[in-house]
């Protein structure tokens, strides 16, 4: 008996000696989601690299180091307490908080922040050789940093500080009607802001927006529960310029820094046009201006004289059936003024060509089934360029050098796998290379963009290490044309058994501008799903036709009829699912916002006996009540395409809902107006259907902070409720 006893304690120590030493940890959301307290903690470590000229540096918010690129070594090039004390800095009010970078290639200067004044200080001698005051409360800012000038929007009108701190004010009509210095077209065509220095920071461009005439929707902004001072709600109203109704006149003026004189372009009419991708000649005195139709199918580039506001030529003319979309300006090359890289999807994808400034093509740079995604710089001295593209597969990003004269395109990049970003050195000897692969959460390597050699600088620790992982897959399937390839991503739940069946989230964004699916970390999953996975259920996500990066036939095979092409390929998607014995298609989910709350209502209603249950986010439910520049582009106008409009409403599908279905909106939406989703309802309760309703009083298109948190909680409660 007692020989019996010793052989069940030893197998039972040999059982909890095979029992892994750390428990796997399960996930919160206050883990995954990026308003969550632990977030921070959970993502891919990164290190905050720049450039000083060619000398690297790493950057936090109190030292500054220099890194040696080939072996990685860092010295310590200053630290905020030594340069406060050799600037002689110790009132708090002036001492130096933030290191924000270094903008001159050939000087010990560094960029800083103080509490009130922003400073550059020569980190050798410690002196403060400029400084400006900071003021916070303003709406836009551009410094330029050969003038020191600095051009600032603040309670609606623009200002121009100078190098010496003086101040001119340079309008005095700015309101919520006329708009200077901002973004134009609702930050259309690539648009980010509104002041535009010249090289020389002698002049600058700006946009002036008159939406006096442009409806007002009314919005409403609710009391915060902590403001004692108001408890009723106010109007919030936003200029929102719906399909096929008034637009905003813009105008592009020109200030002389040094007279305080201002002229705008000669462009003529100002409302029957948008006005883009502003850039500047190598000289200063030539601006050019991207002139797309209110169509959006024809685009011209267009040279004006900064002096005099008088149109000189058309340089480039490029039109299309559908539409062009100018997202970039032309940028000059550094050796030779003469000559610029223009982007264009002329061919069917996104490629560079060299142009001159008087409008002659030189030739066509970069070619192939595939798109440039951006352009980094340039090596003057081997006259390329350095770019990032998709030329080796569809959904990854890598880095590339382009000889300008031959055309002849080398990856630079390490490694080739995954979806790599780049920061190019002022001469363009040296490259940042920062990526992530499915199973690599970060890397960055230093490249020798001359001799493609690259040193591996950073491998992230996986800062998911002992907790309880799915399994995340990737591969492809054809679209409804029997055709095109897609991309998935499927993450397995946790634990995956194939004998067992389980609930399944399709979850889709499916419009323009946008991808789900890329050979990033986890190929690119987003971490609610994760959380989902961990709960039990599959979640699927695809790309159909009507997604970026894949070029223009395959973007544009959703004009005029935006949902159904998106809707025919999810369906596709469907039927893979069906072809897994572990998939519940009894038990089929769908997901999405923006966009894929407009894609989830679709496939709810169009398949109403496919998917028991959606979550809805921000949904558009019929394209005339979205607006002028994004809407017209893709669905023409409600007046021009009402077949298609009638086709793509979600307001005559109302009667069609027989699954759950719970809409969660802003109250304070300025992108997807309330009306979208209140029309819906009103549909619903016309119709007999039943569907579920949330709101965020305060919120815009997407729950910032904290809230975040909550809203993914209730979504996951509502798939829990009602389809596990």
């Amino acid at each position: 008996m007692k020989r019996n006893r010793l052989h069940g304690i030893l197998l039972m120590l040999a059982a909890l000696m095979a029992l892994p030493l750390v428990a796997q940890q399960q996930f919160t959301l206050e883990d995954l989601n990026f308003g969550g307290k632990n977030y921070r903690k959970m993502i891919p470590q990164n290190r905050p690299l720049t450039w000083w000229g060619d000398q690297l540096v790493r950057m936090s918010g109190d030292t500054c180091w220099t890194v040696n690129p080939v072996n990685g070594k860092e010295k310590v090039l200053i630290t905020r307490d030594q340069l406060n004390k050799r600037a002689g800095l110790t009132d708090d009010s002036e001492m130096i908080q933030l290191f924000d970078g270094f903008p001159y290639a050939d000087q010990p200067l560094v960029m800083v922040w103080g509490t009130t004044d922003r400073m550059l200080v020569n980190f050798k001698t410690g002196k403060v050789v400029w400084r400006q005051p900071v003021d916070r409360d303003v709406q836009a800012f551009e410094w330029n940093k050969l003038s020191r000038a600095t051009a600032f929007v603040k309670d609606d009108n623009l200002f121009v500080m100078q190098s010496n701190s003086d101040t001119r004010q340079v309008t005095s009509d700015g309101s919520r009607d006329l708009v200077y210095g901002q973004s134009v077209h609702r930050n259309e065509f690539g648009i980010e802001g509104g002041l535009f220095w010249n090289p020389q920071g002698t002049r600058l461009a700006f946009y002036r927006m008159d939406q006096s005439m442009v409806t007002d929707y009314p919005l409403v902004d609710v009391p915060e529960l902590t403001d004692t001072s108001r408890y009723i709600a106010e109007p919030a109203p936003e200029k929102y310029p719906m399909a096929g109704q008034t637009s905003h006149k813009v105008w592009v003026g020109v200030l002389d820094v040094s007279t305080g004189d201002t002229v705008y372009l000669k462009t003529g009419d100002p409302t029957d046009r948008y006005f883009s991708n502003i850039s500047w000649n190598p000289d200063g005195k030539t601006i050019y201006v991207m002139e797309g139709n209110r169509d959006q199918n024809v685009v011209n580039l267009v040279a004006y004289d900064a002096v005099t506001g008088k149109r000189l030529n058309s340089i480039y003319h490029e039109s299309h059936p559908k539409y062009v979309e100018p997202q970039h300006p032309i940028t000059f090359l550094p050796w030779d003024s003469n000559k610029f890289l223009l982007w264009s999807e002329r061919d069917g994808y996104n490629h560079l060509y060299v142009l001159d400034t008087a409008g002659k093509e030189c030739k066509q740079l970069t070619s192939g089934n595939w798109v440039v995604m951006d352009l980094l710089g340039f090596d003057a001295k081997r006259q390329a360029v350095i770019i990032s593209a998709n030329a080796d597969n569809p959904i990854q990003q890598n880095l590339y050098r382009v000889d300008v004269a031959t055309g002849k395109m080398t990856r630079i990049d390490e490694g080739g796998r995954g979806w790599h970003t780049g920061r190019l050195s002022d001469s363009g000897a040296w490259l940042i290379d920062s990526y992530q692969e499915p199973d690599v959460p970060r890397n960055i390597a230093i490249v020798n963009t001359r001799d493609n050699r690259q040193y591996r600088y950073f491998t992230a620790p996986d800062p998911w290490q002992g907790y309880t992982m799915p399994e995340y897959r990737c591969g492809t399937i054809k679209a409804a044309d029997d055709s095109t390839d897609l991309y998935y991503r499927m993450v397995m739940p946790v634990d995956f058994d194939p004998t067992k069946k389980y609930p399944t989230v399709v979850y889709v964004y499916g419009g323009p501008h946008a991808h789900n699916v890329d050979a990033r970390w986890h190929w690119s999953s987003r971490s609610w799903e994760t959380y989902m996975a961990q709960r039990g259920y599959l979640l699927f996500i695809l790309d159909n036709r009507g997604s970026e990066n894949r070029g223009r036939d395959f973007e544009q095979a959703t004009f005029r009829h935006l949902g159904q092409v998106e809707m025919q390929d999810q369906m596709r998607g469907v039927d893979f699912l069906r072809t897994l014995n572990y998939v519940d298609t009894a038990r089929l989910g769908v997901h999405g916002w923006s966009f894929g709350g407009f894609m989830t209502i679709s496939l709810m209603t169009n398949y109403p006996d496919v998917f028991k249950v959606g979550v809805a986010g921000g949904p558009v439910i019929d394209w005339k009540w979205y607006e002028v520049m994004y809407g017209e582009r893709y669905m023409d106008t409600p007046q021009t395409n009402p077949e298609g409009y009638e086709q793509t409403s979600l307001i005559n599908k109302a009667a069609d809902l027989k699954g759950r279905l719970q809409i969660i909106i802003g109250l304070n939406d300025p992108t997807v107006v309330p009306q979208h989703a209140y029309s819906f309802l009103k549909a619903c309760i016309a119709a007999g259907t039943q569907p579920d309703f949330y709101v965020y009083p305060g919120q815009g298109h997407n729950m910032m902070g904290h809230q975040s948190v909550h809203l993914h909680e209730r979504i996951t409660r509502y798939f829990d409720d009602y389809l596990k």
